[in-house]
């Protein structure tokens, strides 16, 4: 995919880890090991440093985001590399709703950019579609709307019990993450974006995007947007994807129309995404969750953590690298060096293994600039 704006764009990094549960701190080492192999050759420096922010801690400790977590990684990390969190011994998701959420609103990552991009014919369940007719990214508004967790309930547990959850819009969320959809399409090229919504059913809440992408659009002619119901993009994206480059929308249809552009992609083990504030510290995952259901097995597809991390290093302004990276996905995918469930034979570590391997025969070969 196209670039994401780079944080600093110098030859070292301070990169904070948290692998978090599950298959997140499988996978996460994998993508770690990668990044070594691509950074070496060209003399880029990247320092990790590790945490162990998951159910663990949270179990052994009582502790979710440790005090001063927030400031720490706002003022001494470039990025962020996340794993996934979710544990069935905490029935109330309670840590993992206070350290990813937790990120996302304190350190005001207001942009989840999430590709959607076919990097093999055979992973697509669309019938007759290639690699060229599957690529574009969604922008999901990442710190309002119905996340924010504002609402409650009355009469718990009884017949009568009412249960309320606000949407919470502001001018000022709306406005900066259609804009930064534009400005994304402009810088890269891009001819089209498209508005979702669903204003003629939340008239109060999606009227102020209505009005807001209607001001914003008249400074960039050069585009051509456009506004599509959430229910008729789902339609659309599916029957025939070619027409979309870049999509915005708020944080719940942006959540669910963005799965359906992985799914359409080869799945979530394949989906990388970063939660941007341009120019600051920002946080980069994979779209997938924990899996409990698979931890240990050592089955876990570590392909969208290796992608995403080409998302960070591109945000650093490593750009030559995220393409390695990306290249190297790639040749997995065609040599069937890959997971069992994208077909594959090999477990996580021996994809990791495969895929720095390749980047430093391929570097041997020329050389990363």
């Amino acid at each position: 995919m196209p670039g994401i704006p780079m944080r600093n764009g110098g030859a070292k990094a301070r990169i904070a880890v948290i692998p978090g549960d599950g298959i997140g701190a499988e996978v996460t080492p994998e993508a770690v090991k990668v990044l070594k192999a691509v950074c070496a050759p060209a003399s880029r420096t990247l320092e990790f440093v590790e945490f162990d922010w998951g159910a663990d801690k949270f179990l052994r400790e009582g502790v979710t985001l440790p005090l001063g977590a927030v400031e720490m990684l706002r003022d001494e990390f470039d990025a962020i590399l996340f794993g996934a969190l979710g544990d069935p011994r905490v029935l109330s998701n309670q840590h993992a709703a206070d350290i990813l959420l937790g990120l996302r609103f304190k350190l005001d990552l207001y942009v989840n950019a999430r590709p959607v991009e076919l990097l093999h014919d055979r992973l697509t369940p669309l019938r007759d579609r290639t690699e060229k007719d599957i690529r574009l990214i969604v922008f999901r508004e990442n710190t309002e709307g119905l996340y924010v967790g504002v609402g409650g309930t009355f009469k718990q547990g009884t017949p009568d019990e009412i249960a309320v959850q606000e949407d919470v819009n502001s001018r000022k969320g709306v406005e900066r993450i259609i804009r930064y959809a534009f400005e994304y399409a402009r810088e890269n090229g891009l001819k089209r974006v498209c508005m979702s919504d669903k204003s003629n059913a939340m008239t109060f809440a999606h009227g102020l995007w209505q009005r807001v992408f209607k001001e914003v659009r008249q400074e960039y002619t050069d585009i051509d947007s456009r506004h599509l119901f959430i229910d008729t993009l789902a339609m659309e994206i599916v029957r025939d994807p070619r027409q979309f480059d870049v999509i915005v929308t708020c944080n719940l249809f942006g959540d669910i129309i963005s799965d359906l552009g992985a799914q359409l992609a080869g799945g979530l083990g394949l989906a990388p995404s970063g939660n941007i504030h341009p120019g600051r510290t920002s946080l980069f995952e994979p779209v997938h969750g924990s899996a409990p259901n698979i931890t240990g097995k050592g089955t876990a597809n570590p392909l969208g953590s290796v992608l995403t991390s080409a998302m960070m290093v591109e945000f650093l302004g490593w750009k030559t690298e995220a393409a390695a990276i990306r290249t190297a996905v790639r040749a997995a995918l065609r040599e069937n060096s890959v997971t069992p469930d994208l077909g594959g034979k090999k477990n996580t570590a021996e994809v990791g293994d495969w895929l720095a391997r390749f980047m430093e025969k391929s570097s041997h070969a020329q050389p990363f600039k």
